[in-house]
């Protein structure tokens, strides 16, 4: 097969490469340029897509001996990413950047970019399984629980998969970075990035702030409806935040308070007990499918709400346009905007984006 291996410049796209050209594929090395002004090197374990990752990859490339190149997806990143994370902040939702950019960028601009090429998939440093089920291509969860990315990549459809390789779906971290050690990779203890891409130094708040500015409000008692200090944008909040509130007096109960609610028209943000964030049932909107998609008979499943949250057991259904999880084990801290991807065991079934939760009475 003609495949693109999408070098990020860190060491599991690079073993991933090394992988696709052992199994005799015709490889050709690619790395995405996805900021209009990247920084010329990473802080730590922040961010990706520096001058530096894109040296990583290239150096990467020559010494596996295949083909690179530098697919300037700039633009196509700030409108379909940057902008909608901050029109969803903004609306009061929580989006989750990783997954509009796998969805979006990697897995749609690239893909369809390698397919109009002439190449017949895309291979990933991704650790999730594609599997060949009885119905078409099958995504599964890594072998590593602690680096599964089945989660970030639930936003991808049957088709996308059809044409996506992850070939460190069935290995250890550790064992990838020996490999790369063992084949001299300048990339073998190169550190993970862990934050957003586009904000390296990890304060969202101050990035929104730059372009939403100053909405000041109120932040509020859900109990006693008593104001307990004020805010400079709503923005900066998200249901089950602590940290950050600037409140110096704990509840009535000497309890911590979390955020339990933002109302967007008012500007208040709501503060309570943690028991007032326990979310039993879920309303997505926005679905993808990973395989056949849900009826409106519910059935078992497994939801997942963060990408290295504990899965918890549910039922859930689809109506045509909204999918329907009603949650066996109450969630924790649940924001719109954010996704749902269901489980058959280790399969993907398909994600929504969350839009509406119910909480107990």
């Amino acid at each position: 097969m003609r495949v693109v291996a999408a070098m990020s410049g860190g060491v599991d796209s690079s073993v991933a490469a090394a992988r696709m050209i052992e199994a005799g594929h015709d490889v050709v090395g690619v790395h995405l340029a996805l900021a209009r002004k990247p920084e010329s090197s990473r802080q730590g374990a922040r961010g990706c897509c520096t001058l530096d990752d894109a040296r990583d990859a290239r150096r990467v490339a020559d010494m596996l001996g295949i083909p690179f190149y530098v697919w300037d997806f700039a633009e196509r990143f700030a409108d379909d990413v940057i902008e909608d994370f901050y029109a969803e902040y903004e609306a009061g939702r929580t989006p989750n950047p990783c997954l509009r950019c796998n969805e979006r960028i990697k897995f749609a601009a690239v893909l369809d970019r390698a397919v109009a090429l002439g190449f017949d998939a895309v291979a990933t440093g991704h650790y999730a399984r594609r599997v060949d089920g009885p119905n078409g291509a099958e995504l599964h969860r890594a072998i590593d629980p602690a680096k599964d990315q089945s989660y970030v990549l639930g936003v991808l459809e049957q088709w996308q998969l059809e044409r996506s390789l992850f070939p460190l779906g069935d290995d250890l971290k550790g064992d990838v970075r020996a490999e790369a050690e063992k084949l001299g990779l300048l990339t073998a203890q190169k550190p993970d990035s862990h934050d957003i891409c586009f904000i390296p130094d990890g304060n969202t708040a101050a990035f929104l702030s730059r372009r939403l500015g100053e909405l000041p409000g109120e932040i509020v008692d859900i109990e006693s409806g008593e104001v307990l200090g004020e805010h400079t944008g709503t923005y900066a909040f998200t249901i089950g935040q602590r940290r950050g509130l600037g409140l110096g007096n704990p509840g009535g109960g000497g309890e911590p308070r979390y955020v339990v609610d933002v109302d967007i028209d008012t500007r208040r943000v709501m503060v309570g007990s943690p028991e007032r964030l326990d979310v039993i049932g879920i309303e997505a909107i926005k679905p993808t499918w990973a395989n056949l998609p849900l009826t409106h008979e519910p059935v078992s499943v497994m939801a997942q709400v963060r990408a290295h949250a504990t899965p918890v057991p549910a039922m859930a259904s689809f109506d045509g346009s909204r999918i329907h999880v009603e949650l066996l084990q109450s969630i924790r801290g649940l924001a719109s905007g954010q996704a749902v991807v269901l489980y058959d065991g280790d399969r993907v079934i398909g994600s929504g984006t969350v839009d509406r939760t119910h909480k107990r009475p």
